[in-house]
């Protein structure tokens, strides 16, 4: 009954039956069965894409059970098609669409079930669904900002490592031996680059995987603990990054505790919500201070700036916000505004950056060139 109520169909009776299906036909079903190593997990731009249909669907008069089974049935990766049968399954159970969420919260986390639950308790799913396609296309617009500010300077910096390092294993010792067969005292300049390239061509491998573990090892002492901790203290402060990391997460924050709030959700929940989305565990932990001082009947606003770590505008505005009895309102206009300072911030640090590593790798270059030039000018005099 569950495989027929699967396909959308309902059935009418049933009767016991000792018919199989045929060997091969089985073998057929065990090979056309998707496996998937691990948990099944959708990348949050298939997140998107099954929201908003999802919500098409249901603001076309579609029950919810059948526009899960309308989207499992298509063809779809592995993750999102287990996933979403998966959810269609537990529908057809009995359970609710948020309990169904809770099981995947590497996929749909606790912002987007709380929100769910909101709209079953007052009967709107569908513009629940709307509002969070919305909220998800502007997180998602945040950070292909925020990727792309970091696209060309990396290109920049990988093509020039990636001269220097020929110009060191494949030009600088063709020059040697030419300076080695005329045997005159070389440029200072000129003996430094020479010495480098032969420590590049001999222990190069050596260099490259004492870099890498070192690069791996501070990769991992940033991603928990202490380490995390001092990494995000760091990014908060550094000149052209703190801009970009402050703007992001104040606005991150804005629009989901204002999607939050403006769904019915209760202030403490919405802020214990927000701090486990929030990427920079600065400012996470700032919030669930500010979090432990909030108390039924007192302000958001009030612990917010008692930390003195979120800005004065943002607090204040806040304090406005609840003034006038609509948060939700404040916190769209504070996310605006943070979302225009990130494009602000953005393209100062690409203004910034640019001639910064043109500078630093045409110097690099240019070294190579006059180490090079002055043995050559060098050399010429002694044969003069």
């Amino acid at each position: 009954m569950q495989e027929i109520e699967r396909q959308g169909l309902v059935p009418v009776s049933v009767h016991e039956g000792a018919s199989a299906a045929p060997r091969g036909k089985s073998r057929d079903k065990k090979k056309a069965a998707p496996t998937v190593r691990g948990v099944p997990r959708m990348r949050r731009r298939d997140v998107l894409t099954f929201t908003t249909e999802l919500s098409d669907l249901l603001a076309s008069g579609m029950t919810l059970g059948n526009a899960l089974n309308c989207l499992s049935s298509r063809d779809a990766s592995h993750q999102e098609g287990l996933i979403i049968t998966a959810l269609r399954d537990d529908i057809v159970r009995g359970a609710s669409m948020s309990e169904a969420l809770e099981k995947h919260p590497k996929t749909f986390g606790t912002l987007y079930a709380s929100m769910i639950r909101a709209g079953e308790a007052s009967g709107a799913l569908h513009e629940v669904l709307g509002r969070l396609v919305l909220h998800y296309e502007r997180m998602q617009d945040l950070k292909d900002k925020v990727i792309m500010a970091l696209v060309y300077p990396v290109i920049v910096l990988f093509m020039g490592v990636g001269v220097l390092i020929f110009s060191m294993v494949a030009v600088v010792p063709k020059f040697k031996k030419i300076f080695d067969t005329l045997g005159s005292q070389l440029p200072l300049p000129t003996m430094i680059l020479m010495r480098v390239s032969e420590i590049t061509i001999k222990y190069g491998w050596i260099i490259a995987i004492v870099t890498t573990i070192i690069v791996v090892l501070l990769y991992r002492a940033t991603r928990s603990g202490q380490g995390q901790f001092v990494w995000h203290r760091i990014l908060l402060r550094a000149p052209l990054i703190k801009g970009i990391v402050a703007s992001s997460v104040f606005a991150n924050m804005a629009r989901t505790l204002g999607t939050l709030l403006g769904n019915g959700v209760p202030a403490l929940q919405a802020l214990g919500i927000v701090e486990r989305t929030m990427t920079n565990v600065v400012l996470r932990a700032e919030l669930k201070n500010a979090r432990d001082r909030v108390t039924d009947g007192t302000t958001i606003s009030g612990p917010l700036a008692a930390g003195k770590v979120f800005p004065r505008m943002m607090t204040d505005m806040l304090a406005i916000g609840e003034q006038t009895g609509d948060m939700p309102s404040a916190l769209g206009h504070i996310a605006q505004r943070y979302e225009n300072e990130l494009d602000r911030n953005v393209k100062i640090f690409t203004t910034a950056l640019e001639p910064i590593l043109i500078v630093v790798v045409a110097g690099l270059v240019g070294f190579i060139a006059i180490a090079i030039v002055m043995a050559v000018f060098s050399m010429t005099q002694g044969l003069g």
